[in-house]
């Protein structure tokens, strides 16, 4: 080891030394800014009351809105069973009207049935 070169001893003391000269760097600014340090603690405080209104009106903006989703859901929900049910009714309607139609026709054809074999059989008799 050169003479230049610190030895263990002397590198702790310089070390304990820088050290005791931040904390009273330290020490010497906080005492120094007691006021502005009490007017930036009450811009914190003041700004996290705004954060925090603000975040409570976006919660109930977003409430708001996903109520209003919901209450839209519902309706379509509502309104497409009403169409599912009109379109049933529509259908059942056409069913009993296509079911008497064809009752109708099978009467009308019984009948002329009925007619032609009355009519050949008339015409069996004169003879």
């Amino acid at each position: 080891m050169s003479r230049n070169d610190p030895d263990f001893a002397e590198r702790l003391q310089a070390a304990a030394k820088a050290k005791q000269a931040q904390l009273e760097k330290i020490k010497a600014t906080a005492r120094g800014n007691d006021a502005q340090s009490a007017e930036r603690q009450a811009a914190r405080v003041e700004t996290a009351k705004a954060r925090q209104i603000r975040t409570a009106e976006r919660e109930s903006a977003n409430r708001a809105t996903a109520e209003r989703r919901d209450a839209e859901r519902v309706a379509e929900k509502a309104r497409q069973a009403r169409a599912v049910t009109e379109e049933k009714a529509r259908k059942d309607a056409g069913r009993v009207a296509q079911m008497a139609a064809d009752a109708a026709l099978k009467k009308d054809q019984k009948a002329a049935r009925d007619s032609k074999y009355a009519a050949r059989k008339d015409g069996a008799r004169r003879k």
